[in-house]
């Protein structure tokens, strides 16, 4: 059963960059697409950026351009660059993980979640 713990959101200000990690454990040899996810309050959780097992990367429109989603196996560590923050970037942000080749953008697709990293950009 694998296990992801996600860190590095906090308060930043608009124009601003974070960085934010997944830490994989537990049967994460098992894993391969992952993504990351956010849920703001009130609205349901949507899709933010995925990458494959060969480093393909995909993106909402909302955020192309501005986030780069990367990978360590090495270190069983996702990641997402964000840059050029928004105060519409701001919600709780979530690494999520399947056991599939294939990437998928609906959270339904993904069996394995982290708890979520609150990131909060002020206008």
């Amino acid at each position: 059963q694998a296990q992801l713990v996600e860190s590095g959101g906090r308060l930043v200000q608009a124009g601003g960059s974070l960085r934010l990690s997944c830490a994989v454990s537990g049967g994460s040899s098992s894993l391969d697409a992952m993504g990351w996810f956010r849920q703001a309050p009130g609205k349901p959780r949507e899709f933010v950026a995925a990458i494959g097992s060969m480093a393909g990367s995909y993106y909402a429109d909302s955020v192309k351009g501005r986030f780069t989603i990367s990978r360590d196996n090495a270190k069983n560590t996702l990641y997402l660059q964000m840059n050029s923050l928004k105060p519409e970037d701001t919600a709780v942000y979530y690494c999520a993980a399947r056991a599939s080749t294939n990437v998928v953008f609906t959270p339904t697709g993904y069996q394995y979640w982290g708890q979520g990293t609150q990131v909060t950009v002020s206008s």
